[in-house]
């Protein structure tokens, strides 16, 4: 008996750890249920089990970080510890712990599906911004809808409680007992050390996030690899952008630069520049974008856009930079790609900027507008726009001031005021100003929790997700917009640009890959040049090159910063797009007929994306070697240029 009691707290150790363990592969299969439909296509009964497998290197990490503490009050050899009201303290801070850090991976089984990634740090910037009562809404709002992973949280933390073991609690030899403690704690310390850098050997760096991507056999199911709490303790305290060694400069500059030059025949032409940004826009929303889908039936959900369409320029295969609202606004305005975090949330974003407003105010004396029917400051637009170079705000505290409006009786109830009437408002400040002008409005009733108008109602197609009912909706409010926009003195003098902050509800095979999360539209519109028109089969664009093809319509006639490039004066040949996968530190590239995907050291993967529309036939080494040479060393100084722009407040162009 007394042998029992001296190896309790180690038996007890063991039990409750393993009780986590347990918890964390639940937490991961629901996780997997919930996002089925990102991972079905591909995942077969072998390769899912591979991945929980790997996952357990990173729960060991996770699992160890957050009950450190725990270990040490077990093993901590000191005898007058061991009593029933020290171990009752110890249980309910282990439960209270560990059901936390469950909690976080039950709610990225839903934000994942917006993000692509695993929650790190940065979202804790994200919504600092956003006030507590919009944030308890939410809250609410989607216990309701999630109410069984509300109801899981709670049976995780029942179960923990219930079925953790407390030590034999007696200490009647207390040499022995104090032996026992403290080699065992002696050899648990250098174990926890190992299981927090996940490995023993003193050639193992700490994993970080893009170690999952050996495990897996495309860069998203890094997701499924991955648990919330390692994401959270390896984010925490780390710097954002370090600036790689590729290539020495001068290569680097003639693979690639972000600097643009005017032509010298540029002629500049003063049209006003509207740039709607549309909440959780995919180009799987639109009918006429998608021939191939219901073997010709499909509708769609955005009839104002298809007749659009017909009188504008669109891209086949158009791509978004980002996966969220945060990472859409610099990439459409200020032509930012978002590699590894957020601008939003970077020390760098307190650079000096270019933009479309900032370009078109300084030296062109547009006057210029931001509009966000959300409370002023939701998400750091305000400040963003601010330091781009918009002149002007107009948020939920203007329209609320306007008297042609009912105020907070058009408010959502959660995030911003609807769409429709927030557009017409747009419409009104736009007729008020002095032209050109550039302005730019980021909608907002497409997001969660997709809410509708009492009025609209059972109004518009609804589909397999109740987001799809809210496009639709916003697609109305666009066109009410425009026909009120139409009657406007400046309308025919306006260049009109469409896109998507990012993609959601993404659910047909094609739009569920690591490219197809990406797929939004790109829409230029101008009714005073019926030349700009058509569906390019050809050329690559993302929301990058957005800025520079602006200014390219325009002519302007002054050097800038920007990433992408002006889609109408660049040969097909020469376009791509990038993008950044973050829920595993992947690039991907997108040039000529091929995707190469880069972890950072080399390339990975590679797919002839026009024809391989599933990303099934891996190419990296049958493709030409030169072709991929070529992609490689343009992508690696795409790269260190961004960060060194980051790095160096280099993101505006000095003489």
């Amino acid at each position: 008996m007394m042998k029992k009691e001296l190896f309790s707290n180690v038996l007890s150790l063991v039990w409750n750890l393993l009780l986590v363990y347990v918890c964390y592969t639940l937490s991961r299969l629901v996780f997997l249920c919930v996002n089925w439909d990102t991972f079905s296509e591909h995942l077969t009964f072998g390769y899912a089990m591979s991945l929980f497998g790997a996952g357990i290197i990173f729960d060991t990490t996770a699992i160890l970080y957050s009950n450190a503490l725990f270990i040490l009050l077990f093993l901590f050899p000191l005898h007058w510890k061991e009593t029933p009201v020290f171990y009752k303290i110890v249980r309910w801070v282990f439960t209270s712990v560990n059901t936390f850090f469950l909690i976080t991976n039950l709610i990225d089984c839903v934000y994942f599906r917006f993000t692509g990634r695993r929650t790190t740090m940065t979202v804790l910037q994200e919504f600092r911004n956003e006030g507590d009562g919009k944030l308890t809404s939410i809250f609410l709002d989607e216990f309701a809808t999630y109410w069984y992973l509300v109801l899981l949280a709670a049976v995780l933390f029942y179960v923990i409680y219930k079925l953790y073991r407390s030590p034999k609690v007696p200490v009647k030899q207390k040499m022995p007992y104090y032996v026992v403690q403290l080699v065992t704690l002696l050899i648990a310390i250098p174990f926890t050390v190992f299981g927090m850098r996940g490995g023993m050997t003193t050639a193992t760096r700490p994993i970080t996030l893009s170690n999952a991507n050996q495990y897996v056999e495309r860069p998203l199911d890094a997701g499924l690899v991955l648990n919330t709490p390692f994401s959270l303790f390896r984010t925490l305290g780390k710097a954002t952008f370090v600036i790689p060694d590729y290539l020495p400069e001068a290569e680097a500059v003639a693979a690639y630069s972000p600097v643009h030059f005017p032509a010298d025949s540029t002629a500049f032409r003063p049209m006003n520049v509207v740039v709607i940004i549309w909440e959780g826009f995919s180009k799987q929303h639109v009918g006429s974008l998608n021939p191939q889908l219901e073997n010709g039936a499909y509708k769609g959900y955005t009839p104002f856009i298809d007749s659009l369409l017909a009188k504008s320029l669109t891209f086949q295969y158009s791509y978004s930079n980002g996966r969220k609202s945060i990472d859409g606004m610099p990439s459409v305005l200020s032509s930012i790609p978002s590699f590894v975090e957020p601008f939003f949330l970077t020390p760098s974003a307190l650079n000096d900027v270019s933009s479309i407003a900032g370009e078109l105010t300084k030296n062109k004396g547009y006057s210029s507008a931001f509009f966000h029917g959300a409370m002023n400051g939701s998400m750091g637009f305000q400040a963003f726009a601010r330091s781009v170079g918009f002149q002007k705000y107009f948020g939920r505290t203007e329209y609320n001031e306007d008297p042609n409006y009912n105020g907070d009786a058009d408010f959502d109830g959660t995030w911003a005021i609807w769409d429709e009437e927030f557009l017409q408002f747009y419409c009104d400040r736009m007729s008020e100003m002095k032209e050109p002008f550039v302005t730019s409005v980021f909608t907002a009733t497409s997001h969660g929790p997709f809410d509708l108008p009492e009025r609209y109602k059972g109004k518009f197609p609804t589909g397999d997700d109740p987001l799809f009912e809210t496009v639709a909706y916003s697609d109305y409010a666009i066109q009410r917009f425009f026909e009120k926009a139409e009657k406007q003195p400046w309308f025919k003098n306006t260049l009109f640009v469409i896109t998507a902050d990012h993609t959601s509800g993404n659910c047909y095979p094609e739009y569920v890959t690591d490219l197809g999360y990406y797929n939004v539209p790109v829409i230029f519109y101008a009714p005073g040049l019926p030349e700009l028109k058509g569906l390019d089969k050809e050329k690559i664009v993302d929301q990058i090159d957005i800025m520079p093809t602006v200014l390219g319509i325009l002519g302007y006639d002054r050097p800038y910063v920007g990433f992408g490039q002006d889609a109408l004066h660049t040969p097909a040949s020469e376009k791509f797009a990038v993008n950044y996968l973050p829920s595993s530190g992947i690039y991907q590239f997108l040039k000529g007929d091929y995707l190469i995907q880069f972890d950072g050291e080399k390339v990975i993967h590679a797919y002839r994306f026009r024809t391989d529309v599933l990303m099934k036939d891996d190419v990296k080494d049958s493709m030409p070697q030169e072709v991929r040479k070529e992609m490689e060393t343009q992508l690696k100084s795409i790269i260190q240029q961004y960060m060194q722009r980051m790095n160096n407040n280099e993101l505006v162009y000095r003489e």
